[in-house]
């Protein structure tokens, strides 16, 4: 069943070139200094899913329960974006990289092309 009244989704690989030619387009740094920081934004966004789930188990005695679990689900959609931006960093045709690696998982782990 769908949400008649959700937002339209985004077209995904389209938004993640224009995002990435946005990032391009205002990076402070040069070209390798710019790939890193890229690559390593990623660990920032997995930092923060991390601690949007101790904030919804209320695992920190200081803060208690500091987050809910669409809190985890908005972060864990960061770390999508930022990997498919990081991806895209890497090479111009990220969705035929990406289509064939999830194959390759796909044929691993479920038996199916």
């Amino acid at each position: 069943m769908t949400d008649s009244n959700a937002a339209p989704s985004p077209d995904l690989w389209p938004t993640i070139d224009a995002l990435w030619t946005w990032l391009d387009t205002h990076r402070p740094h040069d070209e390798s200094a710019g790939l890193l920081l890229r690559m390593l934004k990623l660990s920032e966004e997995v930092g923060e899913v991390a601690e949007a789930v101790i904030g919804a188990m209320g695992q920190n005695p200081r803060k208690g329960v500091s987050h809910s679990w669409e809190d985890v689900q908005g972060e864990l959609c960061d770390v999508v974006i930022t990997a498919l931006v990081a991806l895209r960093t890497l090479t111009p045709e990220p969705e035929r990289v990406f289509g064939e690696h999830l194959g390759r998982v796909a044929e691993r782990s479920l038996g199916t092309g």
